[in-house]
């Protein structure tokens, strides 16, 4: 994909009221990042020219960053954890390796989407969703739940991304509303039923293509797909899962701050300026990020269903857990 980057500056006046000014010479920090290179390159460069301290990013899949950072414990250069999903966040926080976040940073963002500790805040909330071909699902009855896809008549139908890090935590939230023995279940029919793809990417393009009729992914794999091709090469819309069903689960990245951080001030600045209006716009604003926006008021791409619309399942992030439990069981329903 070649998407396309919006990119904008703050005025003097901003940068004071986000409280990010420092001499150009002040300060760097270490951003270990599992978030889409693209985002986390738009919002870097914005933030360094604001505050005038230097990023260096280290990027890697969410499970991959977690483990590493865990390893090198207090001899890790990282100072900002960036997550894809809050399950790596939960597991960092369960390891006590992150410091509280001042009551400013976690007041921007609705509490049901932070730690429940204040170690770390959301940022940006993704919808899972199905992707389905106009052609190929023309016929077919879209299921009520994301389990109905374990369903025989599911059978060489359904394209799923088992090893891509964002089906971890569909995993772990079927286990924490379904338990451990439906949620396997339902991972042995998927195994039985689907086409596997290596990520959500090839996922979209597949079903988009006709070569399967749907597919599990974030909502925003569409909408990148939808820049690339242009909307006379989309062949393919989303469904939306309803009344709560776990398929509609919001997937919510976050950040926070390492205990062991060589400059936790700006740490701290990095994690407050990812939760302001001036972040926050320029991710709405991107034609490649296609996440929402969790601080209250500023509204998504518009190629997005309305946030107020969606309809999650009642799923608190101590409640999702830390995917601890999510790869042993795709192993065991042979899906690794």
């Amino acid at each position: 994909m070649k998407p396309f980057i919006k990119q904008g500056l703050l005025g003097a006046a901003t940068l004071i009221s986000l409280g990010l000014a420092l001499p150009a010479n002040a300060a760097s920090l270490i951003l270990y990042s599992a978030q889409h290179p693209q985002t986390v390159k738009l919002l870097v460069k914005d933030f360094e020219q604001a505050s005038g301290i230097s990023v260096k990013v280290r990027e890697g899949e969410g499970p991959e960053l977690v483990a590493q950072l865990m390893a090198e414990g207090k001899a890790s250069p990282a100072d900002v954890y960036f997550a894809s999903n809050s399950p790596e966040l939960m597991a960092l926080e369960g390891k006590q390796m992150l410091t509280h976040l001042p009551a400013t940073t976690l007041a921007a963002i609705p509490a049901k989407y932070n730690s429940p500790s204040g170690n770390w805040v959301g940022v940006t909330a993704r919808e899972n969703v199905l992707v389905v071909n106009n052609k190929l699902a023309a016929g077919l009855s879209m299921p009520a739940s994301l389990l109905d896809l374990a369903a025989p008549q599911w059978k060489g139908k359904l394209a799923i991304a088992p090893s891509d890090g964002d089906f971890l935590p569909l995993v772990s939230a079927v286990r924490a509303l379904k338990g451990d023995a439906a949620a396997q279940k339902w991972l042995k029919g998927l195994r039985d039923n689907a086409q596997m793809f290596d990520d959500n990417e090839g996922v979209a393009a597949a079903v988009n293509r006709g070569s399967v009729a749907v597919g599990i992914i974030n909502n925003y794999y569409w909408a990148r797909l939808q820049v690339e091709l242009g909307a006379k090469g989309m062949h393919s819309q989303l469904y939306h899962f309803g009344n709560g069903d776990v398929g509609a689960l919001l997937n919510v990245s976050g950040a926070g701050v390492l205990k062991t951080a060589h400059n936790a001030d700006a740490a701290q600045k990095f994690v407050s300026y990812l939760t302001s209006a001036r972040a926050q716009q320029v991710l709405a604003k991107s034609n490649i990020t296609f996440e929402y926006p969790l601080l209250p008021g500023i509204a998504p791409a518009p190629v997005l269903k309305p946030f107020s619309q969606l309809a999650p399942p009642p799923l608190d992030m101590q409640k999702l857990g830390d995917d601890s439990q999510a790869a042993p069981m795709l192993r065991k329903a042979g899906l690794l």
